[in-house]
């Protein structure tokens, strides 16, 4: 079996010694190719590398941000049985992705899952998400996407993050309320969701598009916007119609606490299983995908992509 690892350079310690554990305990089983990413998208180009070259398993070693890139690039030319199944190290901040398909949130602890997993030739297929729109290539996401105030909020963290902040739950917590009250237009809604076959909802200060449940974790605590969403059904939606303080509070005591209902409330809204998501704009509007600020976008285009990628567990 041929694999291909891919790692960040800037991995920590721990990360770093599960990623060693793993080289050291496959060398015997695996035709190992061992890279390191040096910029951004590079694991993408890695990856639809490793679709080339007939590698049999992507390992990407990293957080949500890492693992995205992957499958972007095993995914270049869409869904295949012949694209390599993705193993994955979780090592980032949130790991919202390999916590979501089972694996520990511990490096060394999911490395032993991932070991025992190979070995037995072991894989789930899941379903991903995809986005699209005008001007831009298609993008694939595996937990989430989102649109208005949860995008600007990555955007600004990202900003911090290039100036040395340690990305972790309290700096997205910091961030939030700190553009909550200062940073963005609570008075003007900009979002108009559209579900084939249904009117259009208009009046949305942001839109959460759920591939699975939870949406993030702060710290060890699920954050589950829509809890019903999960790998095998199309994608979910959650939208809010109010920047009023106690509606925005209502909810995130709702997403804390959810576990098989969504959260209810004039102010919030519910869209469950369904393939194909549009939500547009009437000025610029930032969008995220997987915790990857990609831009402000006026209309993007969300479609369910059933039994899109193996995945080592």
């Amino acid at each position: 079996m041929r694999a291909m690892l891919i790692a960040n350079p800037k991995a920590t310690s721990t990360s770093r010694r599960a990623r060693d554990l793993l080289v050291r305990a496959v060398s015997g089983d695996l035709e190992l190719d061992l890279v390191e990413t040096t910029h951004r998208g590079h694991a993408t180009e890695l990856a639809s590398r490793a679709v080339v070259e007939d590698h049999d398993v992507v390992i990407a070693v990293g957080g949500d941000g890492t693992v995205n890139e992957a499958v972007n690039g095993l995914l270049v030319k869409g869904p295949s049985p012949d694209v390599p199944a993705l193993a994955v190290l979780p090592c980032g901040s949130a790991n919202v992705f390999a916590r979501a398909v089972g694996l520990p949130n511990d490096p060394v602890d999911a490395t032993r899952a991932v070991l025992e997993a190979l070995r037995a030739g072991r894989h789930r297929t899941v379903g991903l998400g995809s986005a699209s729109h005008a001007g831009g290539e298609k993008r694939y996401f595996t937990f989430n996407a989102g649109v208005g105030f949860d995008a600007e909020v990555v955007r600004e963290v990202e900003r911090r993050r290039l100036r040395g902040a340690r990305a972790d739950p309290s700096l997205y917590v910091r961030t939030a309320v700190r553009h909550f009250f200062a940073g963005t237009d609570r008075r003007r809604p900009a979002l108009t969701l559209e579900v084939p076959g249904r009117p259009p909802i208009s009046g949305l200060f942001l839109t959460l598009i759920s591939n699975t449940s939870p949406w993030t974790f702060l710290g060890p605590l699920p954050v589950n916007p829509s809890p019903r969403a999960n790998f095998r059904g199309g994608l979910d939606a959650f939208g809010m119609r109010s920047m009023e303080v106690a509606p925005v509070l209502g909810a995130l005591a709702g997403f804390l606490t959810a576990r098989s209902r969504p959260v209810r409330g004039r102010g919030v809204l519910n869209v469950h299983d369904t393939a194909e998501i549009t939500v547009r704009a009437d000025r610029p509007m930032a969008f995220q995908l997987d915790g990857d600020y990609l831009g402000e976008q006026e209309a993007i285009t969300f479609r369910s992509v059933p039994g899109a990628v193996r995945i080592v567990i």
